[in-house]
This record gives structure tokens, C-alpha cells and sequence, in this order.
């Protein structure tokens, strides 16, 4: 699974998952744009530690909703590093309210960050894919989006979009050498999860089969597999790592 000499861009690569993602790429070999929004010391300290694996990177800040700020990152990646040929959309918010006190604000909110970035993001990133005829596309989903969840409509619908967009796109792309696949994560240890109340963590917990929370690096890895040349003759599929929430 070596990606040497390519380049990749991840959304929301400055802390948790994102961040496992980009030092797992650099680690197998890519080069890697770190895309941030606000958490810019921690996207520094990304990208000093993949350039300690030797590996050049760079900071890309900016909003995925915005389709504006995405073109503008896609030049700034294209000029330093070169045509990206792997694209990890994992930037994405929450704003969770029951349905009846959900404004839409925060509907639009989250839609506009997690469905509306991952159009924005595939559709600049795509182009430079199909001229080379080679791309790997992975979504970072949820299980959230599987199964549902109280208080969260709006997230729970941009990330069950997500997978669908992740189908379509698999289908159209595919006779241009590019796949597209996501991955749907439970609860993982990341600041979401380290916030959550001791009670509410215990309850989570308790509906896990694997009595445990998941670890970034493992949704690294399964990022990692699907980017890799191994992986061909995957696409339009979505890996769950929940450990056992939902089968």
C-alpha cells in the first residue's frame, strides 16, 4: 500500500480522525495538504510531523462549503505539491437539537459543511484525476448516517447523503480509473467523544458489542486501503468500523 510520489488532500486534517488520516498517507509515502478551519496550530503541528517523516506538506486553510475557498485551495495544493490524485473528505460539523427545536440554520449549517463540501471538494479535485485517469476518492461517513440518531437529523442526513453521492459518483467514474468509496466510523476517541458526559459515554458504551470506543488510527487504516493501487476493483462501498453498533 505505498503511495509514493502521490499527492493527497484531507478535509479537516488538523486534529482526530483527519489527522490519523494525513500521517498515515505521509507515513505510506504521499504527499500531503492539510486542509483546516480554525484549529491552525494544530494543522502546524500536522504538517511538521509528516515533514519529520520526511514527506513535504502543506497548510490549506479554508471552508469546504465555500466552492470559492476550495478552488482557491486546490491551485495553492496543485502549485506546491502537484495534481492531487487522492481526495479524503473528512472535514464536517455537528449542531444537535431534537427535530422540533432544530432552527433551520442549523440544518443548513451542517448540510453546507458536511454534504455541500463534499461536492465542492470532488467536483475542483476531480478534473486533474481524469486527465491522469487514475484517482482515489474516500468519504468519511458515519454510522450515524446508518442508523440515526436522536437529536441529530441534520447530521444523520448529510452523512447518509454522503454515501449516496459516494454510489453515484463510484458509477460515473469509474470507467476514468477513479474509485470512490467511504468509510462510516462509530464512536471514536476523538475531542467529540472525550466531551461527552461520563453517563452518556457509559450508555454508549454499553450498546457496543466490542465494549470499547474506536481509535483514529483504525480509521486511518481502512482510509489507507481504499487509496492504495490494492484496491482497484473496489468502489462504491462503504467500511463500517463501529465495533459491532451496527451490522
Amino acid at each position: 500500500m505505498e503511495l509514493n510520489g502521490q499527492v493527497a488532500f484531507v478535509t479537516g486534517g488538523s486534529r482526530g480522525i483527519g489527522r490519523a488520516i494525513a500521517l498515515a498517507l505521509a507515513e505510506a509515502g504521499a504527499s500531503v495538504a492539510v486542509n483546516y478551519l480554525t484549529s491552525e496550530d494544530r494543522a502546524k503541528e500536522v504538517v511538521r510531523a509528516i515533514e519529520v517523516l520526511g514527506r513535504p506538506a502543506i497548510l490549506c486553510q479554508g471552508d469546504v462549503s465555500d466552492y470559492s475557498a476550495v478552488l482557491a485551495m486546490r491551485e495553492r495544493a496543485t502549485a506546491q505539491l502537484g495534481p492531487v490524485a487522492i481526495l479524503v473528505n473528512n472535514a464536517g460539523i455537528a449542531a444537535d437539537k431534537s427535530f422540533m427545536k432544530m432552527t433551520p440554520a442549523m440544518w443548513r449549517q451542517v448540510l453546507a459543511v458536511n454534504l455541500d463540501g463534499v461536492f465542492n471538494c470532488t467536483k475542483v479535485f476531480v478534473d486533474d484525476m481524469v486527465q491522469a485517469g487514475y484517482g482515489r476518492i474516500v468519504n468519511i461517513t458515519s454510522v450515524i448516517g446508518q442508523i440515526g440518531n436522536f437529536g441529530q437529523a441534520n447530521y444523520a442526513a448529510s452523512k447518509s447523503g454522503v454515501m449516496a453521492l459516494t454510489k453515484t459518483l463510484a458509477k460515473e467514474l469509474a470507467a476514468k480509473g477513479i474509485t470512490v468509496n467511504a468509510v462510516a466510523p462509530g464512536f471514536i476517541e476523538t475531542d467529540m467523544v472525550a466531551a461527552m458526559p461520563q453517563a452518556a459515554r457509559e450508555r454508549v458504551l454499553s450498546q457496543i458489542p466490542l465494549r470499547q470506543f474506536g481509535r483514529p488510527e483504525e480509521v486511518a487504516r481502512a482510509v489507507l486501503f481504499l487509496v492504495s493501487r490494492d484496491t482497484r476493483y473496489v468502489t462504491g462501498q462503504e467500511i463500517s468500523i463501529n465495533g459491532g453498533l451496527f451490522v
